[in-house]
């Protein structure tokens, strides 16, 4: 049998990081629309609204 620890980080994200690099630069954007193309989720909503 294996054993796995998971640990979350340290905690230091807040709901709203992000949006500032999101709305400059083009190429995040694309990468969220990308990551909300591949998963159904909508990542942006999640991550700048909680």
């Amino acid at each position: 049998m294996k054993t796995a620890f998971l640990f979350p980080g340290q905690g230091a994200q807040t709901v709203g990081m992000g949006k500032d690099i999101y709305e400059k630069y083009e190429e995040a954007r694309e990468i969220y629309e990308k990551a909300e193309q591949i998963t159904g989720i909508n990542i942006s909503q999640i991550c700048f609204e909680g």
